[in-house]
């Protein structure tokens, strides 16, 4: 067995990638490793001719997948786009693996992002030793990706500052990339697409300028539509991170999951699931991905410290974790949740008990 903590997506499911590509028949754009429905199929899932089940990847509208895939299938770059935990970068990932075969030609956008970064650097003894050359020249990722023609992927980009932003404009636009210093280029290869995401979290630190936003289409990536939706993603992420960690607590039950689900859903819309309370709302995100940290984090106090099987007690302190960052506003929050809705639902009530034993 692997000791990798976390397998990149076209090594984790390399025989569904595997077993599409044989059976896959439709015309498939330059330097692509599937079609544009059989990326679609590893996205969303579906049993093949053959038999063979593909297991999703991500759970929601099926047509915003669609959208994605056929962008990269033009000269148009993607952007992901949505709050934060609604799967922009597992979508990114899972979508550089199936088109490309890689998805480890990755950008992350920080505050402190250089346009070097995006761009080039440089071997700086190679270059003291023989002065500019193409040895002495250090690609970045996206570099590698234009002369492969594979996707580059890059996390963040609202983080990035402006000015380092911008320098995707003409690598977008003209796919070039200048090298003044060597007085060349490189040309992107065909099969080269960009797919950014950013959060909405995120509006106001380094918004994009209006020419950059012309070089991308936008897909924004919602947060799922109804409870079992959100409540069949948590569930199979949660299994799948329980066998990778190799927690030694039983798969969480349904019960548990469609509490902390139900929490973050009444907490996040400001409404009780009845539509009868109204509810204040933290400043927290409360997330799908999220609420899969606050049962993962469970499953480990219930396999290490108790005896393996999930229970409130050891839901109460991710929970509290998750909603209350402000300690001061979510504090008042979520207190107040606790005792006009937790405390009033006759089968939650272990799960009051514990939370108000964390004070």
């Amino acid at each position: 067995m692997s000791q990798v903590i976390r397998q990149h997506a076209e090594t984790q499911f390399a025989h569904e990638l595997d077993e599409l590509s044989k059976t896959d028949t439709r015309q498939r754009p330059p330097n692509w490793a599937l079609s544009p429905w059989a990326v679609t199929t590893y996205l969303m899932g579906g049993r093949l001719d053959n038999g063979f089940e593909v297991t999703p990847k991500y759970i929601g509208n099926r047509r915003l997948v669609e959208i994605a895939v056929a962008t990269l299938a033009t000269d148009r770059a993607l952007l992901l786009y949505g709050v934060p935990g609604t799967a922009k970068s597992w979508v990114s990932e899972h979508l550089a693996a199936a088109v490309s075969g890689d998805s480890t030609l990755l950008i992350q956008g920080t505050a402190g992002s250089s346009e070097e970064q995006l761009r080039y650097g440089w071997n700086y003894a190679m270059l003291l030793a023989k002065g500019p050359s193409r040895e002495a020249l250090t690609p970045s990722p996206l570099m590698r990706a234009m002369e492969r023609g594979k996707t580059a992927r890059v996390e963040e980009l609202t983080r990035i500052p402006s000015d380092v932003q911008d320098t995707l404009i003409t690598i977008l636009s003209e796919k070039t990339l200048p090298i003044p210093e060597l007085n060349g280029e490189v040309q992107a290869t065909r099969g080269f697409n960009v797919i950014a995401t950013a959060n909405n979290r995120d509006k106001g630190v380094n918004e994009l300028s209006s020419a950059l936003k012309r070089r991308f289409n936008t897909v924004i990536l919602p947060l799922p539509a109804s409870e079992d939706e959100e409540i069949a993603i948590v569930q199979k992420r949660v299994t799948e991170l329980g066998r990778a960690l190799e927690l030694p607590a039983e798969p969480p039950a349904l019960k548990e999951v469609r509490r902390v689900v139900r929490i973050f859903r009444e907490l996040r819309n400001g409404l009780t699931d009845d539509g009868k309370t109204k509810l204040k709302s933290p400043t927290s995100t409360l997330s799908t991905a999220e609420a899969i940290s606050v049962i993962n984090s469970g499953m480990a106090l219930a396999g290490h410290f108790g005896d393996g099987e999930l229970k409130a007690a050891d839901l109460a302190s991710g929970l509290l974790g998750a909603v209350v960052k402000d300690p001061v506003q979510d504090a008042i929050v979520w207190r107040e949740y606790l005792e006009t809705v937790v405390k009033e639902r006759d089968d939650w009530r272990d799960l009051y008990r514990a939370c108000r034993e964390l004070g």
